[in-house]
């Protein structure tokens, strides 16, 4: 994923910044607890496409 498409991109919902899991295949933001999908390279930054983290999931 480009570098500075993710020093622009923020969470949806706190407009927190987000870590790219690139193993994944998401950007996590930690406060919200959610991880939204990269799919074929494009971010999907939609709410109802977010996973949200398990209690026990690092972040």
């Amino acid at each position: 994923m480009d570098g500075r498409l993710l020093e622009i991109l923020v969470c949806p919902l706190c407009k927190g910044p987000l870590l790219h899991r690139a193993a994944r295949h998401e950007l996590i933001c930690s406060p919200c607890r959610l991880a939204f999908p990269v799919r074929d390279g494009i971010p999907v930054m939609l709410e109802e496409e977010a996973r949200r983290l398990d209690d026990a999931e690092e972040v």
